[in-house]
């Protein structure tokens, strides 16, 4: 059974997780914006994407685009928690992962550091 939570809440939790990123990373982050959406529509039990071109993809023709997005998908996450520390911990461990993305950093990469 899914734990119950509020779309406030988890978008609050979303932002306590993005406080989490150390100063000189967000600094760094560029032209990237943060959404909370329900689910994929695609793949509903998904938890997060980043859609965009990562930063050490880009190049000197890089411009004019639309900001990378990097979604985080509340339902699917509250599919899997148990209780709010549960969804405090996923929601950390998502946007961590989304970010890592937008650096460059692959799937096997993240696993390979406890972040998959």
């Amino acid at each position: 059974m899914a734990f119950a939570m509020t779309r406030l809440r988890f978008e609050e939790l979303v932002g306590d997780a993005l406080d989490l990123v150390p100063a000189e990373l967000a600094r760094a982050m560029d032209n990237v914006v943060i959404l909370v959406e329900d689910r994929n529509p695609e793949n509903p039990t998904l938890l997060g994407l980043y859609h965009g071109v990562a930063l050490t993809e880009r190049t000197s023709q890089y411009g004019g685009v639309l900001p990378d997005t990097i979604t985080i998908y509340r339902e699917a996450i509250l599919d899997i928690c148990r209780d709010e520390q549960d969804v405090v911990e996923e929601v950390a461990i998502t946007v961590v992962h989304e970010i890592a993305h937008h650096f460059g950093i692959d799937d096997a990469r993240l696993h390979e550091l406890g972040w998959g």
